[in-house]
């Protein structure tokens, strides 16, 4: 059976449902959300780049959980600590008090030293960047990108970078091996040339009902 794709502002509003008209609160979903990528995890060495939205947050679900089943768990960070809030600011605050340490990507300088030292790693999780992403990537999180290892990498929903819409790259897009993507393919992803991007699409169900997705008309219009 075909799934429903659908857009950015759709998946928004999929997720808007799911908490305040069905009353399932979003750390849960973001905890649902980190654990489907976790379960994808098949190495003991991990890095994980977080940006400072609910990716982000997905990531450091990500990073607590792979550090409490006794993983090398790296985490990097672009973005300022003062900017994750919610949620994600949970999860980060339940991954450093478990003991697990952050590195503070905060230049272009720190970004090529990470990024090379990470290139050690088995896997790396890619959560910088959601769907919300508009315009070209610029600042820090195009040089992460841009300085990204040659490493077997999953993406979390999408990989950083794509537009969700058209499938295209934003200047700069992540290369995933596997990307988890949340209840719902994006539209962009038909786009053929996402393929090259996306590599294994998994489509992960994180609990939010039926109903929430049902929209009238095309999502792809």
């Amino acid at each position: 059976m075909e799934p429903t794709y659908l857009t950015a502002q759709q998946m928004r509003e999929a997720d808007r449902r799911c908490i305040e008209d069905i009353g399932i609160p979003g750390a849960v979903l973001m905890h649902n959300a980190g654990t489907a990528v976790f379960h994808e995890i098949d190495q003991e060495s991990i890095g994980v780049l977080c940006g400072k939205g609910n990716n982000g947050g997905d990531g450091f679900v990500v990073a607590r959980l792979a550090l409490q089943a006794g993983l090398q768990v790296r985490v990097a960070l672009v973005a300022s600590p003062d900017d994750i809030t919610g949620d994600a600011k949970n999860y980060l605050n339940a991954y450093e008090r478990l003991g697990g340490e952050v590195v503070l990507i905060d230049s272009p300088e720190t970004a090529a030293r990470t990024l090379d030292s990470l290139g050690d790693e088995g896997l790396l999780i890619d959560a910088l960047l959601g769907t919300g992403i508009h315009g070209e990537v610029r600042g820090l999180v195009r040089a992460v990108i841009e300085r990204w290892p040659p490493v077997h990498t999953i993406a979390v929903d999408l990989p950083s970078g794509m537009n969700a819409d058209t499938g295209e790259p934003c200047g700069v897009c992540v290369k995933a091996e596997t990307t988890v993507t949340f209840q719902y393919p994006k539209v962009g992803f038909k786009n053929p040339a996402a393929h090259t991007y996306l590599g294994r699409l998994v489509i992960a169900d994180i609990g939010i009902p039926a109903r929430c997705g049902v929209f009238s008309g095309d999502p792809s219009a």
